[in-house]
């Protein structure tokens, strides 16, 4: 009863939170009053069918904001067409996640909530590019889709539905932000499911690795740090674009943006520490000299402080591997995974002695779950590539030799192995307790956003108009 209750609660949520992701035409505009109703043919799917129209029709006021007719019709356009399963959700569920949206935002207006206008700028730009990237560029159409006139005109509306979502998201931050459970609510909560109630959670796998990364050479290094202080010296002495050497030679996914980053922040830090202290450390203007990351080396240009906002692009080498490194790394690893296979070591020492992950070695070897960050990995929610590695180990059964990638190194070697399987199971207080906490806590941040809005409701101009006066909403927008 509880966690059906919940579990309705969370699927509603998830399912909704696809729709504000996207794009959802909903404007920020003067209220104005009703247009005339028109009778319109009814279609069968019933999320999308309407028993009315308005010419120009304003659906609902809350606070400053309006909702459109239009606005949920060309939603749910948007969410089929990301394939989104509409068919548990009825129209006014829908409607009545936007309209918590609008009262998400209109108060985070009147809690005076800021909004970072240059990150709501990359946003839309990442947006536009990204829907351009799977329709060949066809801008036209995408201005046809959003009866946009102009990009610009394109750009001012998405700018103001991010602008939007952001404070919605900020709010609703506020709201749930400083939200913890204890481990008497976990407990109590637990407990309050009906024993046939309770979740059935899936097969589960703790896995460990071992991973041998070729070593850079000292020659390599000196090599990219000579190169970026070839750049920095025929821009600062030549006057070289910093934007066009950051296109044709940075190593960074930003280089087709010339080296441009998303805006560091003193009170936000989003970068790297060493990155962070020489961006902090410098004047506007100036560059960098050479310095060294877990990605490899940078030169950084920092182009705008804006208070407490840094605005820089960077240029990133990363230095040759040779193919001696290569081998000896693949040597090693063949290695270590033999002496493991006759059984003259185990994979927790060899893990710790041998092993260049610095996250998991000393766990010996052990891979923490990024999601419910214990040891357990759900066999049908694992990643596809760590799924497929995998797949066909038995438990303490070592995988062959791997070569694999990551966001810092090109080329790396590891070895895999099951420790424990735990199968099919219903949830199960003592094995899953952070699970259950999650669960709890989610319950817990509901019925503080259920209690905001009750409050809030009733503080706020709200006015729903048409068809909408007949949805039975689970928050009480009608004010009955």
């Amino acid at each position: 009863m509880l966690l059906k209750t919940i579990n309705s609660k969370l699927t509603i949520k998830a399912a909704l939170l696809v729709c504000f992701i996207s794009f959802n035409i909903i404007n920020a505009q003067e209220i104005i009053d009703d247009e005339i109703l028109a009778p319109v043919e009814q279609p069968k799917d019933s999320v999308v069918k309407k028993s009315r129209i308005k010419a120009d029709g304003v659906a609902a006021v809350v606070g400053d904001f309006i909702i459109l007719e239009s606005d949920l019709d060309r939603e749910i356009a948007q969410l089929k067409a990301q394939g989104a399963d509409l068919k548990d959700l009825t129209r006014c569920e829908l409607f009545g996640s936007l309209l918590e949206s609008k009262l998400y935002a209109h108060q985070a207006i009147q809690d005076s909530i800021l909004v970072n206008e240059l990150q709501i700028s990359q946003t839309t730009d990442q947006q536009i590019q990204g829907i351009l990237g799977q329709t060949q560029g066809d801008m036209q159409g995408l201005l046809e889709f959003y009866k946009k006139d102009s990009e610009e005109a394109l750009r001012e509306e998405m700018n103001e539905i991010n602008k939007n979502r952001y404070l919605a998201q900020e709010m609703q931050a506020k709201i749930t932000g400083d939200i913890e459970v204890t481990p008497e609510e976990v407990r109590t909560f637990f407990n309050e499911i009906p024993e046939d109630e309770r979740p059935i959670f899936g097969t589960e796998l703790k896995l460990a690795q071992i991973v041998v990364i070729p070593e850079v050479t000292e020659e390599a290094k000196q090599s990219v740090i000579d190169r970026l202080n070839e750049f920095k010296k025929d821009i600062e002495e030549n006057g070289s674009s910093f934007i066009t050497k950051a296109i044709f030679y940075s190593e960074d996914g930003s280089k087709s943006d010339g080296g441009r980053l998303p805006t560091m922040n003193r009170k936000q830090p989003r970068m790297v520490k060493e990155f962070r202290d020489v961006v902090f450390s410098m004047q506007e203007g100036e560059i960098s000299k050479p310095f060294e990351t877990d990605f490899g080396y940078h030169i950084v240009f920092l182009e705008k402080i804006r208070g407490q906002e840094y605005d820089v692009r960077h240029i990133l080498l990363r230095p040759e591997l040779t193919q001696d490194a290569i081998q000896k790394a693949k040597d090693e690893i063949d290695e270590v995974r033999a002496k493991i296979v006759d059984g003259s070591l185990t994979f927790e020492d060899a893990a710790r002695e041998f092993s260049d992950e610095k996250e998991t070695k000393f766990e010996g070897g052990q891979l923490t779950n990024p999601t419910t960050q214990d040891f357990n990995f759900e066999l049908t929610k694992m990643e596809p590539e760590l799924y497929s590695q995998i797949q066909d180990l038995q438990d303490g059964e070592i995988s062959k030799v791997l070569q694999d990638e990551d966001r810092v190194n090109r080329i790396k070697f590891k070895i895999l192995t099951v420790t424990d399987r735990l199968d099919d199971h219903k949830a199960d207080f003592a094995k899953d307790y952070l699970k259950i906490k999650n669960l709890a806590l989610q319950d817990k941040q509901v019925q503080a956003i259920g209690k905001w809005q009750k409050e809030t409701i009733v503080d706020t101009y709200i006015k729903i108009n048409g068809e909408y006066k007949d949805c039975d909403y689970q928050s009480n927008w009608l004010k009955k």
